[in-house]
């Protein structure tokens, strides 16, 4: 077989469908941000000057804590004590101060028993689930049809029998359940925040049903950790329900603005999933001045519910401008925003435009992250975002999409992704 023939073949079919993906190179100085300089050179060369002037709209660094000096500092610190390595896998040379106090932070943070830390979210989701649901002989999984890449993949992964729930459908879900025998073990995997439509979940209704049905649950609330609840603290804790979830995984990378995941619960959970998940024990642990920095994050994040308020407010107010201007988007309360251009072609188009004429750069989101013909630009405030860059963004949008005629055909009841 000619391998490499094989897989040109798909991947020229991929490209010529239009969903090639394009990563852009990206200047994000701490001193300037929103701005930044966008090199479309081709060469990635460092700059040591450059012109701040493109906007970016689409980061997940929520509350800009990868800039916050306190948390910048302890970094360096740790650094220049230690060096930047681990030196090895969590259970061989590489478990240090740091990453057990992350731990700990993390499990006070969430006011649970118990936190793991992973290399990422993605890592945290896959092994946590993969392992559980195979340990866990003959159990039946309750998917949420739009949960995340790395839920689905660890619950692939797991072999194990897995029943799709129409998205947040709660009668859907007890229909499910219903049907499954009595005495065969059960686990709801579901999202707090779906951040390609900015949904958000009643977690406290999914507590109820699990609890009817004799079900464990798993609850992502990696784009919920950070700005929700008090101390930003997620979904579930502000609905009442955090110490009701038996695993709760969360990111360091968007809220806390770092790199790494971690799950949450309670001791003995937590610890079998230590005992026994490959992705845990077989890999590099991360980076000790990562760890540290992180705990740095968590402390100062605790603290910026003004912030938190900020961002909700100015979220609040482009929905409302975009509902008076006939943009298309799907409407939620959350601090995400995606904006409707439908075909992968127009989103496409829509951010170059953006780009070339307003200096205002939006990533396009497209087939396969999100369904076919649901392709959007997804746009997420920061408290650094101003009013005026809220309303150059806006005027923006206004030009791109009105000259196209793009209508509306989604709502809160009914976001764009369960109409494809």
């Amino acid at each position: 077989m000619n391998y490499k023939k094989v897989i040109k073949n798909q991947l020229e079919e991929f490209q010529s469908n239009g969903f090639g993906r394009t990563f852009t190179p990206i200047y994000r100085r701490k001193e300037s941000f929103p701005f930044t300089e966008i090199d479309f050179s081709g060469e990635s060369k460092f700059q040591e000057n450059f012109n701040s002037n493109t906007t970016i709209w689409c980061s997940n660094d929520y509350l800009n804590m990868s800039h916050h000096p306190a948390v910048i500092d302890r970094m360096i610190e740790i650094i220049k004590t230690v060096g930047t390595g681990s030196g090895g896998t969590r259970n061989i040379s590489g478990s240090t101060p740091y990453h057990n106090q992350l731990e700990s932070d993390l499990a006070k943070f969430h006011k649970r028993e118990r936190g793991l830390i992973f290399t990422s979210a993605y890592v945290a989701n896959q092994t946590t689930l993969a392992t559980l649901c195979k340990r866990l002989k003959g159990i039946q999984v309750f998917s949420d049809e739009l949960n995340h890449a790395s839920l689905i993949e660890g619950i692939k992964n797991s072999k194990a029998d897995c029943s799709i729930f129409r998205h947040n459908d709660l009668d859907h879900l007890e229909e499910l359940l219903k049907s499954t025998e009595e005495n065969i073990p059960k686990i709801i995997v579901f999202e707090s925040l779906y951040s390609m439509d900015g949904t958000e979940t009643n977690i406290s209704d999914y507590v109820a049903l699990a609890k009817k049905y004799d079900a464990l649950t798993y609850l992502d609330e990696v784009h919920a950790v950070g700005l929700y609840g008090a101390g930003g603290r997620g979904v579930a804790y502000k609905n009442g329900v955090s110490n009701d979830i038996d695993i709760i995984n969360g990111t360091l990378a968007k809220g806390f603005g770092q790199i790494g995941g971690y799950i949450v619960g309670d001791d003995t959970m937590i610890d079998f999933i230590r005992s026994f998940a490959p992705g845990f024990i077989f890999t590099t642990s991360m980076m000790p001045s990562i760890a540290a920095a992180s705990s740095k994050s968590i402390s100062i994040v605790e603290s910026l519910d003004e912030k938190r308020e900020d961002i909700f407010n100015k979220a609040k107010y482009i929905r409302n401008r975009l509902t008076d201007l006939k943009i298309p988007f799907v409407d939620s309360d959350s601090h995400i925003i995606p904006l409707l251009a439908y075909s992968t072609s127009k989103a496409k188009a829509y951010s170059r435009k953006l780009l070339d004429d307003h200096n205002i750069y939006i990533q396009p989101i497209f087939y396969p992250t999100v369904p076919r013909d649901s392709a959007r630009l997804r746009i997420t405030v920061t408290p650094k975002h101003t009013k005026d860059d809220i309303n150059h963004l806006l005027n923006a949008l206004s030009m791109v999409w009105n000259q196209n005629n793009i209508v509306m055909r989604a709502t809160k009841s009914k976001p764009i992704a369960l109409q494809v």
